[in-house]
């Protein structure tokens, strides 16, 4: 190919077809996420899977992605990102159906990891696509628009979850998502043209990338065997390897991840690292939620999907606001107010006990929906308005990673409460009284986590 590939002409209509295949591929990985968490006792039971297998089923995804985010990204801004999101669809839509054909743990743990690869090629660089279709003034509501369709995922992933497990069977939230799967590749090859490639001609850091994936296993892994020795060992090594990084990328000619953005970009900077923080704090929460719920307080898989559904509702009607205030309103107010509404939230789960109301919980749940609402739209607004076009896919990518990283940490310290508190076996009733001890200490951590977010997020500038 000669010269580089212009972008897709900026027409209404093409505008609105990145927005319409950006949106569909944001609404499938939350929506697996939630549901799965609600099949999670069920998928146990099955398997005779301990709490902490259950949990790998979960972390898998996130660790596949994680490691593949960054690099991806990348390789999107060179080779082109509708190319690589359209790679994601396809690759995401295979495992979805691999997943629901799994007859051990031991291959739908494996069919999560091929599904978390695909998944980090759809949402580290849909949020660039539609930053480099629309405008900045356009940019925080069309982002809030995106960002809906995560919570719109998380809103009907509890309930079709929950409807599935319980009368269809778990395998059916995998199958759910094959025809939604192939829409989305027929919407692109169909209908958007053109492609996005500022960086093309440039080298792909692949020392970088491996040794960037490579820690992040070991750091990860290590956290999911603590308190082993050996974990402790691996995050050491996975500590290191990113330092190790960290100094490779600043002598890279063409890094996988421009360090100076970090070092140079306040913005960006600690625009990430309150995402971090506020993924550290929340991801867990719906995981431990759905246990809750059905074994503590002996709800259906129906029944606790409909409760859960609570958070992503107010998150879906309010998102979109918050990020049209963002385009007019300095980011940094919007998302340090939604990250103080978060941590008020997750104050009542700390409190959970077998005799807990479901009102006590529906309150926190509102919380911490609306929080998370004032959060997400304007921290992504300010990321990607921070950076100039030939970043794009590296900045949906690092936000993307400190999204996923924030969520294996989160469910890292769940499963290394449970290993501490319970220990690998199976959660039966002569182990309830240990599970609401470790979800409550869980809960107490995650809290202190969004504290200390507030101030990331504060911290960060302005960016209008």
């Amino acid at each position: 190919m000669n010269g580089k590939p212009g972008p897709p002409a900026v027409s209404g209509m093409n505008k609105k077809i990145v927005l319409i295949v950006a949106t569909m591929g944001a609404f499938l990985t939350p929506f697996m996420g939630s549901a799965i968490n609600v099949a999670l006792p069920t998928i146990g039971k099955e398997f005779s899977m301990s709490a902490i297998a259950m949990g790998w089923v979960a972390t898998a995804f996130l660790l596949s992605a994680a490691m593949s985010l960054v690099p991806l990204g990348r390789c999107a801004d060179i080779y082109g990102r509708k190319r690589i999101f359209l790679w994601g669809v396809i690759v995401f839509t295979l495992s979805s159906l691999l997943c629901g054909l799994s007859r051990s743990a031991e291959f739908l743990i494996f069919t999560r990891v091929i599904q978390g690869i695909g998944g980090a090629m759809m949402f580290g660089t849909g949020a660039a696509m539609l930053t480099s279709a629309y405008p900045p003034e356009e940019r925080g509501a069309v982002l809030g628009i995106n960002v809906t369709a995560v919570y719109i995922g998380l809103v009907i992933g509890p309930f079709i979850g929950g409807i599935f497990t319980q009368y269809i069977g778990w395998r059916c939230i995998f199958f759910f998502t094959v025809p939604l799967g192939l829409l989305v590749i027929f919407s692109i090859l169909w209908k958007l043209k053109g492609d996005w490639a500022e960086a093309q001609g440039e080298r792909f850091d692949l020392t970088g990338s491996m040794i960037y994936g490579l820690a992040l296993l070991a750091m990860m892994y290590g956290f999911s065997i603590l308190p082993s020795p050996v974990g402790f060992l691996l995050i050491v090594v996975g500590t290191a390897g990113l330092i190790a990084f960290g100094f490779w990328e600043l002598r890279a000619k063409s890094p996988v991840l421009d360090m100076h953005l970090f070092i140079n970009n306040r913005a960006f900077a600690f625009s990430n690292l309150a995402a971090l923080f506020n993924y550290m704090a929340t991801f867990s929460v719906g995981f431990l939620l759905s246990l809750y719920l059905q074994y503590i307080k002996g709800f259906t898989p129906r029944d606790a999907g409909l409760i859960l559904v609570i958070q992503p509702v107010v998150m879906a009607l309010l998102s979109p606001l918050a990020g049209r205030l963002s385009d007019r309103i300095e980011p940094r107010i919007i998302a340090s107010a939604g990250m103080a509404m978060t941590a008020i939230g997750l104050i009542p789960l700390i409190l959970l006990n077998n005799s807990t109301s479901l009102g006590q919980l529906y309150a926190a749940l509102a919380v911490l929906g609306l929080g998370f609402a004032l959060f997400a739209s304007p921290n992504m607004n300010a990321i990607m308005s921070s950076v100039d076009k030939r970043s794009y896919g590296v900045a949906s990518g690092t936000a993307g990673t400190m999204r996923l990283v924030g969520q294996m940490f989160s469910m890292g310290l769940t499963m290394l409460i449970f290993a501490l508190f319970i220990g690998p076996v199976r959660i039966t009733p002569e182990y309830y009284d240990l599970f609401v001890k470790s979800m409550k200490l869980i809960f107490a951590i995650l809290c202190f986590l969004c504290f200390c977010g507030i101030f990331a997020s504060l911290c960060r500038g302005k960016v209008h």
